[in-house]
């Protein structure tokens, strides 16, 4: 069961041992879960293999905030660094559907200055490819997750979205009231990958405030739901419980297949004649550094020394504000509502690139943690700062940080229970990224307090990892090319969030989406090229709309 009405009736295709396969993918998630979907439906021979479990809703979800626990990546890592990251629930997912089975669903795109930040304010750099490369497959995602939201969205490149804006809460009431109040322009409604109105098999939301804890309603888009079942239906098989432990290279400098770890832990092999690496911004750097071999002493595809370099965090600062009005802010999605009039560098603001205000709605357990950091509450404060849980509202600021290749992923001395590296991650601010923290920070509590709040407080944390091994036409400075193939081997690509050169102040997941869809329009193109040609096509491939999910067309509201 996938949702409450949704259910995945077709047997899976099972490749025997030692079949060869044309591609393997390495992670079943926001990339790997389209990728998966696309390359079966065009008829290739594709498996995907992901570390955790096959998600049946019904039984392995629940809505309560601890026993989510198991979405996670909740593996030992190494995190080191002046501004070390946390990881676990704030990061990536573990199992088919990845990080978006425990995502807000926030789904903004990238604004059309994201792709050339070094060109314009000096910063950075430029992607290989412009913002209109990439807005055909974002209108593609918008329509296939769906997402919701206003029929006129001003930022960035204007546009609107294939289903109504939701009903506010008690949160976005805040954000709208705080921002109209100061004059700034506000989004309400979206835009969210969560079902205003039924369509197909889905339910509609029913406002029950446990998003990122697994929706058992399916009202909510994960690749588990959107993408998978098609997937399957037309011939993919994925590996749930297996962990990919190394990418093997032949004698012609070209990957052969992968080992991996099956759910019983037996090691294998899996023949393939190119492989997709899908595990993000940890465990794909992780996994290319692993694989090192003669000829390729310092892991697969890094003669720049790119892979695990220019991690980068989004800045994500919770603001929170007591009301004496009932907010209730688990009565909604937790991403509904935000402003992006601080998305573009102001050179007045002393500091270049900038941020976005979003809702976010805490359950009980992450609003205690929040409330122990920013007001030190414990003990008896801490129950009565719980009792008063519904008087709350939490805003949060998402700001852009920059690459920087000191910023990284490593292979530590110590293993995992499989005996495979552990990945250790460096990470600092810097001097740019402190000025638009500050300002950030101060502008969300300013929005807060004008809303009305008798109280306003703040936890600093991070959010949304991307980077480590980004694309780019040099391949002295990347690590792939503009769609994912690797410069140094032929027939190995990635596509996920870590191949991104810049991170904007959006939400990742509809552009690595967006990015995995354009990744497998190009591979298709190309055909058998692929597997046994050394020649790189540059060339756009043509929009690929037939490659869509079923029920994903002629529905939701007309376009303006």
């Amino acid at each position: 069961m996938l949702g409450s009405i949704q259910r995945i009736e077709s047997p899976m295709r099972r490749f025997s041992e030692g079949e060869e396969v044309d591609y393997v993918i390495v992670g079943v998630g926001a990339g790997g879960g389209v990728l998966l979907q696309r390359l079966a439906r065009a008829g290739f021979r594709v498996i995907g293999f992901d570390a955790g479990p096959f998600w049946d809703t019904e039984r392995d979800w629940v809505s309560d905030e601890k026993g989510a626990h198991n979405l996670y990546w909740n593996d030992m890592r190494i995190t080191a660094g002046e501004h070390p990251l946390a990881f676990g629930a704030n990061n990536s997912g573990k199992g088919v559907g990845g990080g978006t089975v425990h995502w807000a669903s926030f789904t903004p795109r990238l604004h059309p200055s994201d792709f050339s930040i070094h060109s314009t304010d000096g910063v950075g750099v430029d992607w290989p490819i412009p913002y209109s490369d990439l807005k055909p497959y974002y209108e593609l995602m918008e329509l296939e997750l769906p997402v919701s939201g206003p029929s006129y969205y001003p930022w960035g490149d204007p546009h609107g979205y294939p289903y109504g804006p939701h009903p506010m809460g008690g949160v976005g009431d805040a954000l709208i009231r705080g921002c109209t109040n100061l004059g700034i322009g506000v989004s309400a409604g979206g835009p969210v990958a969560i079902l205003s109105g039924s369509r197909a098999n889905r339910p509609h939301c029913i406002y029950r405030g446990f998003c990122i804890q697994g929706c058992k309603v399916g009202a909510k888009a994960s690749t588990l739901i959107t993408h998978v079942p098609d997937a399957i239906e037309n011939g993919a098989e994925i590996r749930p419980n297996c962990m990919v432990s190394r990418i093997h290279v032949g004698a012609t400098r070209r990957v052969t297949g992968v080992s991996y770890f099956d759910s019983d832990g037996r090691a294998c092999f899996q023949k393939a004649k190119a492989v997709i690496v899908a595990g993000y911004s940890i465990e794909t750097p992780r996994l290319l550094l692993n694989s090192a071999c003669p000829g390729f002493e310092n892991g697969l595809a890094n003669s720049s020394d790119c892979v695990g370099r220019y991690l980068m965090a989004q800045a994500g600062n919770v603001v929170l504000g007591r009301f004496e009005e009932l907010v209730r802010m688990y009565k909604a999605p937790p991403a509904h509502a935000l402003t992006e009039e601080f998305y573009e560098t102001d050179a007045k603001r002393g500091f270049a690139r900038g941020f976005a205000i979003q809702t976010v709605g805490p359950l009980p357990m992450s609003f205690a943690k929040q409330m122990m950091v920013a007001k030190g509450a414990w003990g008896w404060g801490l129950r009565s700062v719980m009792m008063d849980y519904n008087h709350w509202a939490a805003f949060g600021f998402l700001g852009e940080i920059l690459p920087n290749a000191d910023n990284r992923v490593q292979l530590a001395e110590e293993k995992d229970r499989l005996g495979i590296p552990i990945a250790k991650i460096t990470f600092n601010l810097y001097d740019n990224d402190k000025k638009l923290i500050e300002f950030g920070k101060n502008k969300t509590m300013e929005v807060m307090w004008a809303a009305g709040a008798q109280e306003v407080v703040q936890e600093a944390r991070y959010a949304h990892l991307v980077g480590a091994a980004r694309m780019g036409d040099n391949p002295e400075t990347s690590v792939v090319d503009q769609f994912g193939r690797t410069h140094d081997i032929a027939n190995l690509f990635l596509c996920d969030g870590s191949i991104m050169p810049t991170q904007g102040s959006a939400n990742p997941g509809l552009t690595i989406m967006a990015l995995a869809a354009r990744a497998a329009d190009y591979l298709i193109r190309e055909g058998a090229a692929v597997f046994k040609s050394e020649e790189r096509n540059t060339q756009k491939p043509p929009i690929r709309r037939d490659l869509s999910p079923p029920d994903t067309w002629g529905h939701g509201m007309p376009r303006i």
